[in-house]
């Protein structure tokens, strides 16, 4: 199978593997045979394997060009993707009872919310940005529909999960929480720094490995 029916069967593989481990009655079977670090490696693991397959496909569909790449698209791509990166780094891991991913969520400080108080769901903005900057880059059919499909993901994932936590919380509790965590002042972690410098980093093995994650090499386009 190749073209279109290749890109089709990825993303129908990409779809049923972010829907079906993560529902019940599969993931709570799964974490019981795996445990809960071993479910997240071993979905982690799947995710990005056909993640790299969805790439793969969309390179390898149909060349059908919708519309050309914008004029200094790299340093648009570099404005969104250092945002993103750096969102990521300083809430991941963080306390957040609004979203997905948070750690140690009671300790939870709605006067001290960090970023979590003005963006509830960090992870799935800088999914928004990846998603939205790349298509904007990306005019080919195969991938605007990829990278607007990602981008719809985020938004929907961010009504989804909003909708889920006021169902746990109640719909009281927590819209009081977001107000609190919306008109406290911005504050960051303590590690901040650390943080930050970390996600630098990071970007940078990024901007190097382009190549290897997606077949374009975009380190050359900052050079001189």
């Amino acid at each position: 199978m190749s073209g279109w029916g290749a890109y089709i069967g990825a993303w129908a593989v990409f779809l049923l593997t972010h829907t079906v481990p993560v529902r019940a009655p599969v993931k709570p079977w799964l974490v019981a045979r795996l445990g809960q670090t071993g479910y997240g490696v071993a979905y982690s693991t799947l995710s990005l394997a056909v993640l790299a397959g969805l790439f793969i496909a969309a390179a390898r569909a149909p060349y059908v060009m919708l519309w050309p790449m914008p004029a200094a698209a790299h340093w648009i791509a570099f404005a969104a993707m250092l945002s993103a990166v750096l969102l990521l780094a300083l809430s991941l891991g963080r306390p957040n009872p609004f979203s997905f991913g948070g750690a140690q969520n009671a300790r939870f400080d709605p006067e001290r919310p960090e970023l979590i108080g003005r963006i509830r769901h960090p992870a799935l903005v800088a999914l928004g940005l990846w998603a939205g900057v790349h298509l904007v880059i990306n005019g080919t059919m195969a991938h605007a529909l990829m990278f607007g499909g990602f981008a719809g993901f985020a938004a929907l994932g961010v009504w989804l999960i909003d909708r889920r936590k006021q169902s746990e919380m109640g719909f009281a509790a927590w819209q009081e929480l977001c107000s609190r965590s919306q008109h406290a002042p911005v504050t960051l972690p303590t590690n901040a720094g650390l943080r930050v410098a970390a996600g630098i980093a990071v970007f940078a093995a990024v901007i190097a490995g382009h190549q290897w994650l997606s077949g374009v090499a975009i380190w050359p386009r900052f050079l001189p």
